[in-house]
C-alpha cells in the first residue's frame, strides 16, 4: 500500500480504466508500452487503492475505483493518458474511465483531452525550434544582397498601409 501511495504522490497524472477481458499477452504489451513512455501500470485491489489515495491529489479518483481496473501513471502530464488512450483505440477490452492530474480530477473526456496534446519532449522540441527559427531568418536577412533587403522592407510598408 506505501507503494501505491507514493505513486500517487509523486505522479503528475493517474488514468484509471476498466481492463476486463484485457487477455495477458494484451496487458503485457500495455505494460511495455507505458514503460517506454516513461509511464507505469499497476493492477490493485480497489479498497487498498482507495486507501492508498487518501492524503493524497488525486484522491478525487475514488469513486472510479469499482470493478476490476487497472491504474496507469506517470510524472509527465500527459504520457500515460497517451498511451492509455492509443491503447485503448485498438483494443476496446481497455475501458478508460477518468484520471487526475495533479489535484484535479478528469472524466473519460478530459483524459481524452490531456492524451491529445503534446508530450513535454514534443514540446521542447518545439520551443527550441522556435527559438532558433529567428536567429536563421535574421542571419538570411543580413546576408543577403542591399536590394533584396531593400526589397523585403518596402513589402513590410505596403502591407502596414493595406492594414
Amino acid at each position: 500500500m506505501t507503494t501505491l501511495n507514493s505513486v500517487f504522490k509523486d505522479t503528475g497524472t493517474v488514468v484509471v480504466a476498466h481492463y476486463t477481458g484485457l487477455t495477458v499477452s494484451a496487458m503485457t504489451t500495455l505494460r511495455v508500452k507505458m514503460r517506454e513512455a516513461g509511464a507505469g501500470v499497476k493492477v490493485a485491489k480497489n479498497r487498498l487503492a482507495k486507501l492508498a489515495l487518501k492524503g493524497t491529489d488525486a484522491e478525487g479518483i475514488g469513486d472510479l475505483l469499482k470493478g476490476p481496473t487497472v491504474i496507469a501513471y506517470s510524472k509527465d502530464p500527459v504520457a500515460a493518458a497517451k498511451v492509455a488512450v492509443d491503447f485503448a483505440k485498438t483494443n476496446d477490452k481497455l475501458v478508460i474511465l477518468g484520471g487526475a492530474m495533479g489535484s484535479t480530477t478528469l472524466d473519460q473526456e478530459g483524459v481524452k483531452a490531456l492524451a491529445s496534446l503534446p508530450s513535454l519532449d514534443e514540446l521542447r522540441a518545439k520551443l527550441v525550434g522556435m527559438i532558433s527559427t529567428p536567429a536563421t531568418r535574421v542571419a538570411q536577412v543580413l546576408s543577403a544582397p542591399a536590394g533584396q533587403v531593400a526589397r523585403v522592407v518596402g513589402a513590410y510598408a505596403k502591407k502596414s498601409e493595406a492594414a
